[in-house]
């Protein structure tokens, strides 16, 4: 079994920054994708950010390219949402989750086996 715990939601004017984190544990894979996804509420859960076991190369949605940034500590097995910029669109709770596999469909939520409880991210207008 897997766990992730987030951490770091809170609440954020317009124009500022979070720093998520997510603290993994339990088995590990020899390959797999990580992501950060969002749910607003009534609205689906979509894809925020997400990188793949191999190689650096990261992946963003179109909403958050150029003001996220996800990262990884692997001494910490620990991942990374910053959140630059924040809109008041930002507004949701945010999960992490593992997919114990290629991660070849990294943005598809139901690839994903392993999720954490969500932390909430509130941005005030």
């Amino acid at each position: 079994q897997v766990q992730l715990v987030e951490s770091g939601g809170g609440l954020v004017q317009a124009g500022g920054s979070l720093r998520l984190s997510c603290a993994a544990s339990g088995r590990t894979f020899s390959s797999y994708a990580m992501g950060w996804f969002r749910q607003a509420p009534g609205k689906e859960r979509e894809f925020v950010a997400a990188f793949r076991w191999s190689g650096s190369r990261t992946y963003y949605a179109d909403s958050v390219k150029g003001r996220f940034s996800i990262s990884r500590d692997n001494a910490v097995n620990t991942m990374y949402l910053q959140m630059n910029s924040l809109k008041p669109d930002d507004t949701a709770v945010y999960y992490c989750a593992l997919d114990p596999g290629s991660g070849s469909y990294y943005w598809v939520k139901d690839e994903y086996d392993y999720w954490g409880r969500g932390t909430q991210v509130t941005v005030s207008s």
